[in-house]
């Protein structure tokens, strides 16, 4: 009986690694998504900026 109780809580322990792996990598991948998508928001605010700044600049 012990035996076979010891084999089951091994199996279980097992079975919570494997799922825990599977749960962590899409919010790592979202993460990485969310950070490209400022960084690209970021980039494009900073070219408008740029480019008004040069208008401004060609009307003097």
């Amino acid at each position: 009986m012990k035996k076979v109780i010891s084999i089951m809580a091994v199996a279980v322990f097992l079975f919570a690694g494997v799922v825990n792996a599977q749960e962590k990598t899409p919010a790592k991948k979202e993460a990485a998504k969310t950070e490209k998508k400022e960084a690209k928001e970021a980039k494009k605010e900073a070219k408008a900026e740029k480019k008004e700044a040069k208008k401004a600049e060609m009307k003097k």
